[in-house]
């Protein structure tokens, strides 16, 4: 069997910004809504499976559904925006979309579901519209709604189901804004109300059941910063009447089941103080025995707006709920914990932050400590733009949530498999970040909305961090001089935006200074210490937020609005940035002197906002697309000596009357061989222009003979596109990203008869693998093969015929994407297959 063209490497993502998104199945594997998707992550192998696209909005809800036994989990419910629940149901190993519930007005926010027998699952939603509905689904493509619960103005923000001891009568337990935990039992057919619990003093965020014997226990949080825990269990009518007088016991509160002819009683068990802000999450761990000995104690798990977690369980001998672990205090810029998730055996903690960070604690088993864990992470909001460092070993993000982000490949020692991290956080700013480019292996620019260009400049931790992570030596990353003039690290001011260096000399001045004020007073806006570290595997999330930004080492100023995209040559000599544009005035593309960091000069022609830059491979000529519809291509100027800084000239364009484009242009990219240039549109097409260069002779063509060699239409806006850097003899490969979000791969032959022979579909995304919005940014590494592959490199890149790697395998090429959906994924595509096409 052929092996796949398009093969998902990594993908960088972030959990919603909502309380229920999160959950964790028996059998190690966590469902996490981001956008409109769901990632199925395995935690213990740190990589994602697959990704579930069905939900046309924002996911707000998922959870496994639980069956008896034990037993890995067969189907998942998730609801979302578009106010549906969606059923998934796993067929040949894998989770499938396998029914849409309608009949909510607003969007889903709370999901839960139970297994009534192994052909029939109950599920219970809470909607925006003030309902809940209870969904039964018989393992056909229809599902039925058996009852909806009204709530007036109310809104219920977490439902749970169970079953009743000592039947089969399901409970629905509901609690929302009203502060109250309702109670709800389907007697004779209709789900009626049975009990109201009081008590909490604020919105009931979250509330949980769990099976202990024959008795269940329910867990409700609360935003006064408290969790409850009632007990419900069965008892005979005539011990419903009496009353056992000499004993002390809680107050009870008691209904009839008149389907199971059964009483019930609930208690309040405890209420849980600790927390010091609003109680979002919690989540149940059962006990766990080995044998006849009890491995793992009951507990219940819980996540606050404090910045913490805590674990609470029975004490042995008084029986009364206690603290037993306390995790969390992640830093102070942080908002705290949405949901928790505990893992099937107890051993791991998971946590996903205001912002989508996910939080990973495991248990030492030798030590009995908990200490953060390496797990995934990703934007939470539009990726904008993204690049590769020149030796293809990492990629660097930058995104409208206000971070630029490095990711880089990484092999544990328990595992042979290479995963992709974020490994370093070089810019958090307080504007979104629009562009980036690399200026070096380790130095790139950014701009932002500030209308200001910076330059970052790694330090000497991150570089020995890097060594250790990526299985290179220091010597092979930077030469021991470099090494010598670079700062330790970075901080940045409390009221600041510009990354500070540190020295090491600045440690032992702060270390000085603590000490010595250690019984003062802190200052209100003390400015976050840096702490070196050395690290051997991928920092966790406080650690990425505070110790590992890179110094800013230069701003560069001249744009009078908001930047919008940026480039730099090959030879890292010059950068090209430019804004957004309304009038002529403010579209030029300014060019800057990396050796100076001057303003070198102004290249004036379009009317509106440039929207993309790029430098052909050999440095010499200079491609700006815009919003105008036209392109314009800059000749580079020989300086007459080594001192003198280089210069632009136009060299030819395209005007409104003779562009081909009807819509804006979107994105463009240089062939490697530095022959032809593709530009694409939201007018669907993709145009291939040129020869710019002779084919033998690699001299400049006349301006006039560059001219359209071939139109591809897409049938989408095509928002991105990119040259891959290897040429399979006279074939060059293009990656087309759609408004979609779908990648596709065309193989194009110059000079091929007409009739649109010339253009071949090779590949492209399937569901699981696009994006849910569109692909804002197209990259292909610099090198054939896979990063933190070292033995996998094909033997040609920019224009040579391509080979085999020296294993054997199939030549490989990797791929980056960014996009609006908040996402970044990396594709390896096997052009052994593409040859054969």
């Amino acid at each position: 069997m052929a092996a796949p063209v398009i093969e998902t490497c990594h993908v960088a993502f972030s959990a919603n910004e909502t309380a229920n998104v999160v959950s964790w199945g028996r059998g190690w594997i966590a469902a996490i809504g981001t956008q409109q998707s769901i990632v199925l992550y395995d935690v213990k192998g740190m990589k994602v499976l697959n990704v579930l696209n069905g939900h046309t909005k924002r996911v707000n809800a998922v959870q496994w559904v639980q069956r008896q036994y034990c037993a890995p989990e067969t189907h998942l419910v998730s609801g979302g925006s578009d106010n549906c629940v969606l059923i998934w149901e796993v067929q040949n190993n894998e989770l499938i979309r396998r029914v849409e519930c309608k009949g909510h007005t607003g969007g889903v926010f709370a999901v839960d579901g139970i297994c009534l027998n192994p052909s029939e699952l109950l599920f219970a939603s809470s909607s925006a519209d003030c309902t809940v509905r209870l969904w039964l689904f018989k393992g056909s493509q229809d599902v039925e709604c058996l009852h909806v619960l009204t709530f007036g103005r109310g809104f219920m923000m977490d439902v749970a189901l169970s079953i009743l001891p000592g039947s089969n009568v399901p409970v629905l337990a509901c609690g929302g804004d009203d502060t109250n935990v309702h109670l709800y039992v389907e007697n004779e057919k209709e789900l009626k109300k049975v009990l109201t619990l009081q008590g909490h003093e604020d919105w009931v965020r979250g509330i949980s059941w769990t099976c202990i014997g024959e008795e269940l226990l329910l867990a409700s949080c609360s935003q006064d910063a408290t969790i409850r825990v009632w007990r419900l269990w069965a008892k005979s009518q005539s011990s419903a009447c009496a009353g056992d007088d000499d004993k002390i016991k809680m107050k009870e509160e008691v209904f009839n089941v008149k389907e199971s002819d059964m009483c019930y009683a609930v208690s309040l068990e405890t209420v849980l103080l600790g927390h010091e802000g609003w109680v979002y999450g919690i989540h149940w761990h059962p006990p766990t025995y080995t044998g006849d000995e009890l491995k793992q104690p009951l507990s219940l798990l819980s996540a606050s707006m404090d910045q913490t977690m805590v674990l609470w369980s029975p004490d042995k001998e008084s029986g009364q709920w206690v603290e037993k672990v306390r995790v969390g205090e992640v830093g102070e810029n942080t908002m705290g914990f949405l949901g928790c998730q505990m893992s099937p055996d107890g051993s791991m903690m998971l946590a996903h932050a205001y912002h989508g960070a996910l939080h990973l604690w495991s248990k030492d088993q030798d030590k009995e400590e908990w200490k953060p864990t390496v797990v995934t992470s990703g934007h939470f909001d539009e990726v904008q733009d993204l690049s590769w460092d020149p030796e293809g070993d990492f990629i660097i993000t930058v995104s409208s949530d206000q971070t630029a982000r490095l990711f880089s490949p990484w092999r544990s020692k328990d595992s042979k498999e290479v995963t992709w991290h974020e490994v370093s956080r070089p810019q958090i700013h307080g504007y979104n970040i629009q562009c980036l480019a690399m200026v070096g292996r380790f130095q790139f620019v950014s701009g932002a909305d500030e209308k200001v260009l910076r330059v970052f400049q790694a330090p000497l931790n991150f570089v020995n961090n890097f060594a250790n992570i990526s299985g290179f030596s220091v010597e092979e990353l930077m030469t021991s001089d470099n090494r010598a003039s670079l700062p330790e690290g970075a901080s940045t001011p409390a009221l600041g935006l510009s990354n500070k260096a540190v020295y090491q000399g600045d440690l032992a001045v702060k270390a000085e200074q603590a000490a010595s004020q250690a019984d003062r007073i802190s200052d209100q806006y003390k400015e976050p210490d840096f702490h070196p570290r050395n690290i051997t595997e991928p920092p966790p999330e406080d650690y990425l937020h505070q110790n590992t930004r890179w110094p800013e080492i230069q701003k560069l100023y001249g744009h009078g609005f908001e930047m919008f995209c940026l480039a730099s040559d090959r030879a890292r000599t010059v950068v090209a940035s430019a804004c957004k544009a309304t009038k002529a005035e403010h579209a030029s593309v300014l060019l800057w002197s990396t050796r100076t960091w001057r303003q070198l000069q102004t290249l004036s022609y379009h009317t509106l906002t440039v929207t993309q830059l790029a430098f052909s491979p050999d440095s010499q000529l200079l491609l700006a697309v815009a919003r105008d519809r036209t392109w314009s291509l800059w000749r580079r100027n020989q300086p007459e000596s080594e001192s003198e800084e280089p210069g632009f000239s136009l060299y030819t364009q395209t005007g409104k009357d003779t562009t081909l484009h009807e819509r804006i242009i979107w994105s463009c990219d240089w062939s490697p061989d530095s022959r032809y240039f593709a530009t694409s549109s939201r007018d669907k097409t993709v145009i291939v222009w040129g020869p710019c260069r002779e084919l033998e002779s690699r001299d400049l063509m006349q301006a006039d003979k560059i001219k359209c060699c071939s139109v591809l239409s897409v049938g989408d806006s095509a928002t991105a596109v990119a040259f891959c850097p290897v040429v399979h003899t006279d074939r060059y490969l293009l990656a087309v990203g759609l408004e979609c979000g779908r990648v596709e791969l065309h193989s194009w032959t110059p000079g091929a008869p007409a009739g649109g022979q010339d253009w071949s579909r090779c590949g492209e995304t399937d569901h699981s693998q696009s994006h849910t919005a569109a692909v804002k940014r197209l990259r292909w590494r610099p090198r054939p093969g896979r990063a933190g592959h070292q033995n996998d490199k094909c033997a040609s890149v920019n224009g040579e015929k391509g080979g085999q790697s020296e294993t054997g395998e199939s030549c490989r090429v990797q791929l980056a994407s960014a996009s609006a959906d908040r996402s970044v994924k990396i594709f390896s595509v096997n052009t052994r297959t593409l040859q054969q096409q």
